[in-house]
């Protein structure tokens, strides 16, 4: 049996954009986690975090942009590998949705590796998604 460790949810954590990086590069998300000073803005200008703390060290996030009343744009779902599977992202994305309410809906646009995960947590496929990609 395998040891368990507690985790705890929450928005009210200061995140530090090391720490963010390296839940970006151990989570197998693709993000720009050697641009330390880009991470930095991304927690600057993001309207919520919600993170993920076990035993004092950040496990998982969620970073989105909202305007709180209609709709929210989930940018970036990270869970470290270490702890993918025991529901911390489902937990991220739950503690999300009960600060923003039932009247904001959520959106995101899905890695390809992790677009079967999004169905089981309350998401539904769109076929009517746009993007402009990034340049860089």
């Amino acid at each position: 049996m395998g040891l368990i460790h507690m985790i705890t949810i929450t928005h009210e954590a200061k995140v530090e954009a090391a720490d963010v990086a390296e839940v970006f590069k151990n989570s197998g998300i693709k993000r720009p986690y050697e641009d330390i000073a880009r991470i930095q803005q991304m927690i600057d200008h993001a309207d919520v975090i919600v993170s993920a703390w076990s035993e004092g060290k950040l496990i998982g996030m969620a970073r989105a942009i909202t305007d709180y009343v209609y709709c929210c744009y989930l940018s970036d779902l990270a869970v470290d590998k270490s702890f993918q599977g025991q529901h911390v992202g489902k937990q991220l994305v739950a503690y999300l949705q009960n600060q923003l309410g039932n009247e904001v809906s959520m959106v995101l646009i899905s890695a390809p590796g992790a677009v079967d995960f999004y169905p089981k947590i309350g998401f539904e496929k769109s076929d009517r998604a746009f993007i402009i990609p990034r340049k860089r």
